[in-house]
């Protein structure tokens, strides 16, 4: 994990709320330095602290950890992607399943 991308994602957000890191701290019931050293970087932050910063900051844990998140390598990785996620969970099933079924037909020709 990139501590400093991560403290530098967990500042941005902080001041996108208008938090000052005295007010983090202590909706997280932290002190201001431990905030700082985070945000610089210069301190590891426990998991259990990371989702409290998550939903004190209103984002997902992934999100602030998005530098160690693998990106589609293609435009038609990004597409299916977005499809699926546009999806209702029985139309996610379905393509699923449809996949699932054209994958196992090209096993069968090979």
């Amino acid at each position: 994990m990139n501590q400093l991308a991560l403290g530098n994602r967990i500042r941005e957000e902080r001041k996108k709320l208008n938090l000052t890191q005295e007010q983090l701290a202590e909706k997280m019931d932290v002190s201001a330095t431990y905030i700082g050293f985070v945000e610089r970087g210069e301190r590891t932050i426990t998991l259990g602290k990371l989702t409290c910063l998550a939903n004190v900051l209103g984002v997902s844990v992934d999100y602030l950890l998005a530098d160690t998140i693998a990106v589609p390598t293609s435009n038609k990785e990004e597409l299916i992607l977005s499809l699926f996620a546009s999806a209702t969970e029985d139309q996610q099933e379905l393509i699923i399943n449809i996949s699932k079924l054209i994958l196992n037909q090209g096993e069968k020709n090979k």
